[in-house]
């Protein structure tokens, strides 16, 4: 029989700075794949990625449109979540928490000062570090997330185990030939 692994449950930043990062992924601009998180109550109300407006050409697709060395095709994953939350409506920004994977450019830290987000957790500062002094200034905490290794072990395991076909009485029958 082998041996039962532990299970590391993560913190509240560990997890949804994972889902910050998973969500990055599905970014369709290759000058920078980022990814951002709004959580009120610990529940998420809105993600957002890097990309296009819908229904319009992405940079994978048709290009980078540049503007003083700016790609301006897409809407970043900041701008994205906040976006996402007022169309879908039934909650509030207001008091909330943002999970980036990279902190704010100048226009979405406005945003967010703008839509009352009070927490902004950032995995690494990018470019403009005036960004988030002005987040600061305006009462919102910034925090850069401290990389777990317990949880980022875990998540190596999480994404390489297969998913079990079934859970029959307490035993887990994987398909065949895993």
């Amino acid at each position: 029989m082998a041996e039962e692994r532990k299970h590391y449950r993560p913190s509240w930043d560990d997890y949804f700075m994972a889902i910050a990062k998973i969500i990055a992924a599905r970014g369709t601009c290759d000058r920078l794949y980022a990814g951002s998180v709004l959580v009120k109550d610990n529940r998420i109300i809105a993600t957002g990625y890097n990309g296009s407006p819908a229904g319009l050409p992405h940079c994978d697709d048709s290009g980078h449109l540049l503007e003083e060395g700016h790609c301006v095709r897409t809407i970043h994953g900041e701008h994205n979540s906040l976006l996402q939350a007022a169309r879908q409506g039934g909650t509030s920004t207001n008091g909330s928490t943002m999970y980036t994977k990279y902190s704010p450019c100048i226009h979405c830290a406005k945003y967010v000062i703008a839509c009352g987000v009070k927490r902004v957790v950032v995995g690494k500062i990018y470019r403009n570090p005036q960004a988030v002094d002005m987040l600061k200034e305006a009462g919102v905490s910034v925090e850069v997330y401290q990389e777990n290794p317990n949880w980022n072990g875990e998540l190596v395991q999480i994404f390489s185990e297969s998913i079990p076909e079934r859970i029959n009485q307490g035993e887990i029958k994987m398909k065949s030939g895993e």
